[in-house]
C-alpha cells in the first residue's frame, strides 16, 4: 500500500517513508498532521489512540484540523474505569465525531484465555490477541496512520522518525516524534485539557490493568509497563519484518 506524493509519484511504503521524511520531518506536529490529514492521506488515515495520560495532545491537535477524523481506540477488555471514563470525557470536550471502539475477537479470547490469565503466561500473545490483531483489522481501509510516540521515551522509540511504514505496507505517522515531557504538559496546560485521573497516581504509561502500575521515582515513564516480564511493546508498534510472539 502506498500513496501519492505531491509531485506525482508512487512509492511503496519504505521507499516513501524516507521521501517524506526528507521533505517534511522538519515541520511541527500542527504542519505535519494538516499536510497527512488534509493532502497527503486525504480520507486516508485515521489516529489511534490509548487515551493514555499524553493523548489529549494528539487529539486536541486532530480536532483542530478535522474532528471527523477516524479515532482507533483498542478496548481490550482489560482498562482501567479511569481510562474509559477518559476517553469519554476528551471525546466530549474535543466534538470528536468519529472515535472507533475497537474489541478483541470474543471467540478467540475464551479458547486461548478463558481465566483471563494469558497476560502473566505469555504476555506477546495476550497482546496479540487483544491488541494486535484487532488493530490490523480496523486500520486495513486505512493507507495511514497516527500515532503518539516521541523518541525521550525510551528503547526502540529512540531513534524514531517523523514518518514510518508498517509491516502491512502503510505509512505511519509519529508528529509528537521530537516532542519532551516538558511540550506535552506545556500544551496541556495552554489548552487547558483535563490530564488523566491515573496520572495523580504516578501513573505515566498506562494499558491494561494486570500489566501497568505506577512508576516509581526515578524511573523511566514507562517503566511501568509489563514490570513483570522483559518486555517493553505490545506489538503494534514493531517495525517490519519483526513480529511479536504471536504463538501457534
Amino acid at each position: 500500500m502506498s500513496s501519492l506524493l505531491p509531485h506525482g509519484i508512487v512509492l511503496p511504503a519504505a521507499a516513501e517513508a524516507v521521501s517524506l521524511n526528507e521533505r517534511y520531518g522538519a515541520c511541527s506536529a500542527a504542519e505535519l498532521l494538516e499536510l497527512a490529514i488534509s493532502r497527503l492521506f486525504l480520507g486516508q488515515i485515521a489516529l489511534v489512540s490509548s487515551f493514555g495520560t499524553e493523548s489529549a495532545v494528539l487529539l486536541a491537535l486532530v480536532a483542530d484540523i478535522d474532528p471527523a477524523t477516524p479515532v482507533i481506540f483498542l478496548d481490550t477488555g482489560q482498562l482501567h474505569e479511569e481510562t474509559l471514563a477518559y476517553r469519554d470525557l476528551l471525546i466530549a470536550r474535543l466534538g470528536l465525531k468519529d472515535v472507533r471502539n475497537v474489541t478483541p475477537d470474543q471467540a478467540a479470547l475464551a479458547r486461548e484465555d478463558p481465566e483471563k490469565w494469558l497476560w502473566h503466561d505469555d504476555p506477546d500473545r495476550c497482546c496479540h490477541l487483544r491488541k494486535v490483531a484487532p488493530l490490523e483489522d480496523a486500520l486495513r481501509p486505512f493507507a495511514a496512520w497516527i500515532t503518539g510516540r516521541k523518541r525521550y521515551q525510551g528503547g526502540s522509540r529512540g531513534r524514531l522518525q517523523a514518518f514510518e511504514a508498517d509491516a502491512a505496507g502503510r505509512i505511519k505517522l509519529n508528529p509528537l516524534v521530537s516532542w519532551k515531557p516538558a511540550d506535552i504538559m506545556d500544551f496541556l496546560a495552554a489548552r487547558d485539557l483535563p490530564q488523566h485521573p491515573l496520572r495523580a497516581r504516578n501513573f505515566l504509561s498506562i494499558g491494561c490493568i494486570p500489566c501497568t502500575r505506577a512508576v516509581r521515582q526515578g524511573e523511566d515513564a514507562r517503566a511501568g509497563r509489563w514490570p513483570l516480564h522483559a518486555k517493553t511493546e505490545c506489538g503494534i508498534h514493531l517495525p517490519p519484518g519483526v513480529s511479536e510472539h504471536a504463538g501457534p
